[in-house]
């Protein structure tokens, strides 16, 4: 078999969720979550082989609904975080929960991992991060390089921070920031920074991104609000209330928010990713078929766009080490990879020092180092037959992700090798 041939994998339920094990840097490993109406859902891990190009799978209950978030701890590669829908009085909820997997699931994962499909065991459940008070649950984020005990949930407006304690038995809220405006305000997905010790946070809600600081962020009593109100009428009829309005009358969107891009794609935005390298830069999707590239520090327009794909754009994924290499899925049911360099860590290429020079290698070094090099797109993955809501980088190897199609098909590929050796050389 060709080392750049796909590997495709197939479940028996539809599917949208997908995450690669972020506490696992040795096994390349990815947790896919299924959405069924019938049967009792699933966890799918999924364990690649990568020198025999074969799959092994293990199979766990997902009892509480259909998945449509899935997220992993950095710290504990047997706890996990779901997004999912239940019914409860003939009204669908969206619910978010802390799972933990069977202790001796590794073990037997390859050993029977066909009596694992047929009698899978069940997910156990660590708390509940639920507060009916803020509405149905977007998605969870973990805290990025953290220790796994502080995560971020978005549900309908609000974005809650959480703190884990007790071994994620218990989960606390410790701060809140909300959207406030006309209409029903909704966010639609997240993105917690790696950068600035991990204190910023993206948030994308219609066309909308925002960032906020979460050393602001704050509980708010219900009985603000009210006195806010009261405020905002008085400041007009007394002088006298400018100072007190000043300072109680900033809401805590205002005192959180660091930047806004009001109109960042025509249409919905889908998801957004941090440069793992450049600290200022963002990548969004959204239905508008674009990608676009922003650095925060000046919003106005975009660094880059892109425009390869024909529907609504899902997902987009910085590489870990290498944020040359970007990946988008569509509902075109393609998957791109892109090698955005102009705009990496590294828009010369790799450079190499002068003292790891020899002298015939000094005018190669010059020829390299002239100009930047030219973004380009390095594949279109054809593989999938319907749309794909996800794709993903391996936490273990990084030149190697999946990708997740609705009709639960899941794509393993590789960066192809050319690429690779011209980034490493």
């Amino acid at each position: 078999m060709e080392d750049d041939a796909p590997v495709i994998y197939g479940l028996e339920f539809q599917a949208r969720a997908l995450t690669a094990q972020a506490a696992e840097t040795d096994a390349i490993r990815f947790l896919v979550g299924t959405q069924s109406l019938k049967f009792d859902n699933q966890i799918h891990i999924i364990d690649f082989d990568d020198e025999n190009n074969i799959i092994n799978k293990n199979v766990l209950l997902h009892q509480a609904g259909e998945i449509w978030h899935i997220g992993a701890s950095p710290a504990d590669k047997s706890v996990l975080t779901t997004c999912y829908n239940k019914t409860s009085d003939s009204r669908v909820l969206s619910c978010a929960a802390v799972w933990k997997m069977p202790s001796d699931w590794e073990m037997g994962s390859h050993e029977s991992s066909d009596d694992s499909a047929h009698n899978p065991q069940a997910l156990e459940l660590l708390c509940r991060l639920d507060d009916t008070t803020h509405g149905n649950a977007a998605c969870v984020l973990w805290e990025p390089m953290g220790d796994g005990k502080r995560v971020i949930s978005l549900a309908d407006n609000h974005a809650l921070l959480w703190d884990l304690q007790e071994s994620s038995t218990q989960a606390t809220v410790s701060n809140i920031a909300s959207l406030e405006g006309k209409g029903q305000l909704r966010f639609t997905s997240g993105k917690w920074s790696p950068h600035h010790n991990c204190s910023q946070l993206a948030t994308a809600n219609d066309t909308a991104i925002r960032g906020w600081d979460l050393r602001t962020m704050r509980l708010v009593h219900p009985s603000y609000r009210n006195a806010r109100r009261l405020l905002l009428k008085l400041r007009h009829h007394c002088g006298q209330m400018a100072t007190l309005y000043n300072s109680c009358c900033t809401s805590p969107q205002e005192q959180s928010q660091i930047y806004c891009i009001e109109n960042a794609h025509g249409l919905l935005v889908r998801e957004l990713d941090f440069n793992p390298n450049r600290q200022y830069y963002l990548a969004s999707c959204g239905d508008d078929c674009k990608v676009k590239f922003w650095d925060i520090r000046n919003v106005q327009e975009p660094v880059k766009t892109l425009e390869e794909h024909s529907h609504w754009v899902w997902s987009v994924r910085y590489n870990h080490s290498h944020d040359q290499l970007v990946l988008t899925a569509s509902s075109d049911s393609r998957l791109i990879l892109s090698n955005m360099v102009s705009i990496s860590s590294e828009p010369f290429g790799h450079l190499v020092d002068d003292e790891e020079l020899s002298e015939g290698e000094d005018i190669h070094k010059d020829e390299k180092t002239k100009e930047p090099l030219k973004d380009s797109i390095v594949s279109t993955y054809e593989e999938h037959e319907d749309s794909v809501y996800a794709a993903e980088w391996s936490s273990a190897d990084p030149w190697l992700f999946a990708s997740l199609s609705y009709d639960g098909r899941l794509v393993i590929n590789r960066v192809p090798r050319t690429l690779k050796y011209h980034i490493l050389l």
